[in-house]
């Protein structure tokens, strides 16, 4: 069990450094489209059509990753802060609990990111994207509103991460690793 949970806290860290720079990605082009626009049409007199709907792609890509990754680094807002810090049975029950709410939020999104009524996939909301164009990008729309399902399905392996590495070990907080000095 102990292995298990040290390779999904492999994999979680390992999703979550390409996550990062996914993100970084992001808005290294949000913000060259936003400054390539202003340019164009300030100085060039000829803005393009595509850089501000480019712009608001990225801005997608870059907030999804960057909450997985907000998450990874437990700098994501709770109303409880000091929960993670607490050690033994009651630090364990009070990450399951997390771990629960986290668990109902994003399985619909998964859920009906990939089915629609009667389990079907081109009705889901990824299917149904795969045949949108993008206004002025010449793209179909799935590239764009994949962020959604894949962040949160990020988020599930960081939770179950944390989770199989704070019931493995009762010295360790939920995905930190940190030992607890109590």
């Amino acid at each position: 069990m102990r292995a298990l949970a040290i390779f999904l806290s492999r994999v979680s860290h390992g999703l979550n450094r390409i996550a990062l720079w996914g993100a970084v990605a992001a808005v290294l082009v949000m913000a060259f489209s936003a400054s390539w626009q202003v340019i164009a049409r300030y100085i060039l007199d000829a803005p393009p059509v595509w850089t501000e709907e480019l712009a608001r792609r990225a801005m997608v890509w870059a907030g999804m990753l960057g909450a997985s990754c907000a998450y990874h680094a437990q700098a994501d807002p709770t109303l409880f802060p000091g929960m993670r810090d607490v050690a033994g049975r009651m630090g364990t029950g009070l990450a399951l609990i997390r771990g629960v709410g986290v668990a109902l939020f994003a399985a619909p999104v998964i859920w009906y990111s990939l089915f629609g009524p009667n389990m079907n996939l081109a009705r889901g909301f990824l299917g149904r994207s795969l045949e949108r164009q993008a206004e002025m990008i010449g793209v179909p729309m799935i590239w764009f509103t994949a962020a959604v399902p894949i962040a949160f399905v990020l988020i599930v392996i960081h939770m179950l991460a944390g989770l199989m590495m704070r019931l493995t070990d009762k010295n360790t907080h939920a995905t930190t690793g940190q030992e607890v000095h109590s």
